[in-house]
């Protein structure tokens, strides 16, 4: 799409205030503005104002609708207004985070299913704190980036302060190429490569580029390089889709790597799944590798534990056969020895994110390789910029996986059903990876350590 920058809209242009009862903008999930008539932004969809940190329609006619649209009409979108966004130093730092609105709007849901007044109470709690958007299939991204990305910048216009944005890249073909209950849209094949291409990361590209002014987070496609350090061996499907996972890495690095405003972290696993020595060698050279292959796209750091249960650190833990002498028994130590071999490597940006949204109480599982829906959950360390004294290149706890959004389903008769789902330590009945699991969530907040 061809695209026109215009950075000032003159309030005057607006004749009337949109109809407090109905406007079109509510059919994408906008209200119409109450009290304003000053345009911050103006679109293909029409003209947009800001009240109580949100957008909303100032024109109750949208200004191009489906029927008259034409391809002057696209050379004439009127981009955000404000200066280009740079990240220095830490991604994290001195920034609002911004909140999920659908996260938010599940927890509601959620609360009112609960009977228990002091467990409702947490439960609101969640509601205050940030965690990541998923782009997780084709329709998901154009559904939720640009919309989630216009509502930061509407929180930022209102607050005057810089609001950050974290999104998690999680559509490459042949996805979770070792699991079953995540696998994606897009199969290991080069047609559906090059519309993960052309569809999927090329669209990012260009709403991040219209929407340059406030920051971005991206976390990088989980557990595909990490199923490449340990799985293309012993699984036909990691096989498959090793060119793919590698090609789709280089791609996009280029593309959101030279974006001054996008910082990216690459997906690492966990403790124990690249905890040991040999498979932190390994890793070394294939993230050293993918990261070059990106050139001149620049990669901030690494992010660990995402959709994982391991504590960030379990003292009662060393190497020893309960490990099976995994030197990095818990994340924190993970992350030391990480940091320590990639930079031997040299990888030149070696910070990490690690995620704690479900990883506050030491769960029930009976291996710490058992990852659906594990009994005895805890909502972890809430999201924070630096918050380790003394651990400069940890960049965040952050909260990645949304918790009560189910690992998988253990229903054994689905299509998607993952053996994992169906052990003793994951909690039953549960829906398909994704969907709403009330008890999951509960569990949760019920666990939380530090308590909600």
């Amino acid at each position: 799409m061809k695209a026109s920058v215009v950075f000032t809209v003159v309030s005057a242009l607006i004749a009337k205030i949109a109809s407090a009862d109905s406007c079109w903008s509510q059919d994408l999930g906008y209200p119409c503005c109450q009290n304003t008539v000053d345009v911050k932004y103006n679109d293909k969809d029409g003209l947009w104002g800001v009240e109580n940190g949100n957008w909303c329609v100032t024109d109750d006619t949208n200004t191009t609708t489906t029927s008259d649209k034409t391809e002057s009409d696209d050379s004439t979108v009127v981009a955000p207004s404000g200066t280009q966004f740079v990240h220095s130093g830490n991604p994290f730092a001195g920034h609002e985070f911004f909140i999920n609105p659908y996260y938010t709007a599940e927890v509601e849901a959620a609360i009112a299913e609960i009977s228990d007044s002091e467990l409702a109470a947490k439960a609101e709690k969640m509601k205050e704190y940030s965690n990541a958007i998923w782009l997780d299939s084709l329709k998901n991204m154009n559904d939720w980036l640009e919309k989630n990305l216009k509502g930061a910048l509407a929180q930022q216009s209102s607050s005057g302060k810089t609001v950050l944005t974290v999104f998690v890249v999680y559509d490459l073909p042949g996805r979770d190429c070792h699991a079953l209950a995540s696998n994606g849209e897009l199969l290991a094949n080069e047609s559906d490569m090059e519309r993960y291409k052309t569809e999927y990361i090329d669209v990012i590209e260009g709403h991040l580029k219209t929407y340059n002014s406030q920051p971005v987070v991206l976390i990088i496609e989980p557990d595909s390089l990490a199923n490449m350090v340990t799985n293309i061996e012993s699984t036909p499907a990691c096989a498959d889709s090793q060119t793919y996972y590698f090609d789709g890495h280089a791609y996009l690095i280029q593309k959101f790597g030279v974006l001054k405003h996008v910082a990216m972290y690459l997906d690492i696993g966990h403790a124990f799944w690249l905890g040991w020595d040999d498979n932190r060698e390994k890793a070394s050279k294939v993230y050293s590798e993918v990261i070059a292959s990106g050139a001149p796209g620049e990669v901030r750091g690494f992010a660990d534990n995402v959709a994982n249960y391991t504590p960030w650190e379990d003292p009662s833990l060393s190497r020893g056969p309960e490990t099976e002498w995994n030197p990095c028994p818990d994340e924190k130590r993970y992350l030391e020895a990480m940091h320590q071999d990639f930079t031997a490597a040299g990888i030149k940006s070696v910070y990490f994110v690690s995620d704690t949204s479900r990883n506050g109480k030491k769960t029930d599982r009976k291996h710490p390789g058992e990852w659906c829906n594990q009994t005895g959950v805890g909502i972890g360390a809430r999201p924070e910029a630096s918050p380790i004294s003394g651990m400069e290149y940890l960049d965040a706890f952050y909260w990645v996986k949304p918790l009560g959004e189910s690992d998988g389903t253990s229903d054994e008769s689905a299509e998607r059903y993952d053996g994992y789902c169906g052990h003793e330590t994951a909690m039953k009945p549960a829906p398909e990876a994704g969907q709403w699991f009330q008890a999951h969530f509960e569990e949760g907040i019920k666990n939380a350590n530090p308590p909600l």
